[in-house]
């Protein structure tokens, strides 16, 4: 996968993606989810770090659907009700169809951009989609400055926990300490991005004559049949959703 040339794999997600939100039914998800499935082991991936980057993607959608289940149109009968909650069968199909959804179209989102580099991904949105050098070098490094933020966080916890500040039980002062934390993680990330800024500008990032690039991002046949077969996955995905009638357009 990581051979596949980064715009490929966003224009593949991107198609996957915009197909799949046409329509609020669960057989178009169900199909896709199991091609992308049968997909996964030849992403190049390894197991732990694949459940790694999956496992907020799998808590997440089931409290998407949950919106769904309670706060639902009531259609069909009543399974059961809880307090001011009436859940019903349409409820139950619509948390059930909202969570398939998230699924088919995060989960080759994600597993495309976890096998992309950043700086291959900044090369070619500057060769191949001419965009602008400034705002990908920018884009680039605030990329970059990620994993610098997850370590800030990490270490603000420490350093707050060895002075005893973060001492205390109860929701209360467990929501104070969030918050200030973030607030002191902001306060870093513009201190950081400013000095970033301006080290970028004394190097001439921001000039305006034409960029040369160290590497050459090249669009190759297998980049085009990558993208081919997201097309064929929607389509078989769409066909067999109109097929059985569970096709139902979110515009209409």
């Amino acid at each position: 996968m990581s051979s596949i040339n980064p715009i490929a794999k966003l224009c593949a997600a991107a198609i996957l993606g915009v197909v799949l939100l046409l329509s609020l039914d669960p057989v178009s998800a169900v199909v896709a989810l199991i091609f992308e499935c049968a997909l996964l082991p030849f992403a190049g991936v390894p197991a732990k770090k694949l459940i790694k980057i999956l496992s907020p993607l799998l808590i997440a959608a089931p409290f998407a659907g949950l919106s769904g289940l309670l706060y639902g149109r009531d259609e069909g009968n009543t399974f059961v009700v809880i307090g001011p909650w009436n859940i019903t069968q349409g409820e139950v199909a619509l948390a059930v169809t909202i969570t398939l959804r998230i699924l088919a179209v995060a989960l080759p989102a994600i597993v495309l951009f976890a096998t992309t580099d950043p700086t291959d991904l900044a090369d070619a949105l500057a060769q191949l989609w001419k965009l602008p050098a400034r705002f990908v070098l920018g884009a680039l490094a605030a990329i970059r400055m990620l994993g610098l933020m997850r370590q800030d966080w990490n270490m603000l916890r420490l350093a707050r926990r060895a002075r005893g500040v973060a001492d205390g039980v109860g929701s209360i002062r467990a929501s104070a300490r969030l918050l200030s934390l973030a607030l002191a993680l902001l306060t870093l990330a513009i201190r950081r991005g400013s000095l970033l800024a301006t080290a970028m500008e004394a190097r001439a990032f921001d000039s305006p004559i034409a960029r040369t690039w160290a590497r050459q991002s090249e669009w190759r046949v297998q980049d085009g049949w990558f993208i081919a077969g997201a097309f064929f996955v929607a389509g078989i995905s769409v066909t067999v959703a109109v097929m059985t009638g569970a096709w139902n357009f979110v515009i209409s």
